[in-house]
């Protein structure tokens, strides 16, 4: 009789670790993908003796919210079993639960599979002890291709747990049509003209009979999106990015007078129900026709769902709006990470390398308009050739900003939950900024561990756009 391969014996243990994680991951919503990983996890347990079966690498990544992505993510990796001879089961993130939650959990519980995780930049911090180096597998020369910024990003005490493959950064959409009819030949330039020309427009089209027509849309609900949000409202404004020179700066009058322009949007230019929105529920009001202006990130679909009733003629994108200080766009985007309790680590890192690599993110970038994270793909004659790729490259170079995931670790996700809750209350018109903004920095000083700033160690948004402008770029996530 065959004796087990180490592979499977290790499979045969890990199985009855499977049903604690799936009942720690939170809402079910996806048990038809859950279905995909146990018959995997089923093929793995067999005991039977058998010739020892092809690899199978389990795939999680969070793609339900754009079918562009996900058909496409199954052409490469057919593309990927073609020119490996290995399988990929690709495990949709749930749509009920929250995905950072979901990976966690797998992770944490030490389950063998999923193989390879898709990991949003906010996340090598949290998930970091769990994850691979990368730099074990990945050549040198293949890692420097990539933005830099992202790479320091993804590495964690000196291990680079993902390689990054799309970026994203916070983008304003604008109806050109309109604009050209109210007699604007560009979208604005700062939040003010925003706000004169979403109010102006909103007029006119309600003049009409379109009553349901707004000037500008954006994501107000409880959630992550509202910290990218806010913060560029902030450091646009001279508010500074929450933590500074390993202090947290966010109470200060600059942060309150961008938060209290945000929330005379609320009712005005801006739905009222905007406080519950998310980027679905904005795009969906946008691709009716009923905004002039939206803040969200790159099209999903190939910007086919953002298009809804609209034709390509009738909107633009381009940059956010500049505050006092400056134009601040949120970095978001992906990449892909290893577990490392992985039976299969060199294969998962051949998927991983695939899925990053140069043609991979060029075909991508080509068919369904996803924003590569090598900067040479940028000078491609198909990529110069669409202004969108432009206005992506040019606010990434020279308006990033990130969220503190890299200066927090583990403590972001209660950091941003934080945050997110404090700005809300002032939307909602719960609470003065003032003293939001009091009890919020007492809270960040608790979650983090860091202190105030120094007495005078920022005085007034001249000072402060200096620090902003002597601090390094750090891409820390879309």
């Amino acid at each position: 009789m065959r004796r087990h391969t180490d592979d499977e014996s290790a499979a045969n243990s890990s199985c009855p670790e499977l049903p604690e994680v799936l009942q720690n991951v939170g809402r079910r919503s996806f048990l038809s993908s859950i279905a995909t990983l146990l018959l995997v996890a089923g093929q793995a347990c067999r005991r039977a003796v058998q010739p020892v079966p092809e690899i199978t690498l389990v795939l999680i990544d969070q793609t339900w919210l754009d079918n562009a992505l996900q058909d496409w993510r199954n052409q490469e990796l057919k593309q990927f079993t073609k020119e490996t001879g290995i399988q990929v089961k690709l495990l949709p993130a749930p749509e009920g639960a929250e995905p950072l939650d979901v990976s966690r959990n797998f992770l944490e519980s030490g389950a063998k599979i999923p193989d390879v995780y898709g990991v949003d930049v906010i996340w090598p911090g949290i998930l970091a002890e769990n994850l691979l180096d990368l730099k074990a597998f990945v050549p040198a020369q293949e890692i420097a291709t990539h933005f830099p910024e992202l790479i320091a990003n993804n590495t964690v005490n000196g291990k680079m747990v993902a390689l990054p493959c799309l970026v994203d950064v916070g983008l304003l959409y604008y109806r050109t049509d309109l604009l050209r009819h109210y007699g604007y030949r560009t979208p604005p330039q700062t939040w003010r003209e925003l706000e004169t020309m979403a109010a102006r427009i909103q007029a006119g089209e309600r003049a009409k009979g379109h009553k349901d027509f707004w000037g500008f849309v954006w994501e107000g609900a409880s959630s992550e999106s509202l910290s990218c949000n806010a913060l560029e409202w902030q450091v646009s404004e001279g508010g500074g990015p929450i933590i500074e020179n390993h202090a947290v700066t966010v109470n200060n009058p600059e942060t309150a007078r961008a938060w209290e322009r945000a929330l005379r949007w609320v009712g005005t230019i801006s739905p009222p129900g905007v406080v519950s929105y998310k980027e679905w529920d904005a795009y969906n009001i946008w691709r009716a026709g009923q905004a002039a202006f939206m803040r969200n990130w790159a099209p999903p679909n190939s910007g086919g769902l953002v298009q809804g009733s609209l034709t390509k003629n009738q909107f633009g994108i381009a940059s956010l709006p500049r505050g006092r200080a400056k134009v601040a766009a949120t970095v978001g985007g992906r990449g892909y990470a290893i577990s490392r309790h992985s039976l299969h680590p060199r294969e998962a890192s051949m998927l991983v390398r695939y899925l990053c690599r140069r043609d991979t993110q060029l075909n991508r970038s080509l068919k369904i308009g996803k924003s590569p994270t090598i900067p040479e793909l940028y000078n491609d004659p198909r990529i110069r050739a669409d202004p969108y790729f432009s206005t992506i490259l040019k606010t990434y170079r020279h308006d990033k900003i990130s969220r503190p995931s890299v200066e927090t670790g583990k403590s972001y996700p209660a950091l941003s939950r934080a945050y997110f809750m404090a700005v809300h209350e002032v939307l909602a018109g719960e609470k003065p900024v003032a003293t939001v903004l009091a009890d919020l920095q007492t809270e960040l000083m608790q979650i983090t561990g860091l202190n105030a700033p120094a007495p005078g160690g920022r005085s007034g948004p001249q000072g402060r756009s200096a620090i902003l402008r002597a601090m390094p770029h750090r891409s820390g996530g879309v």
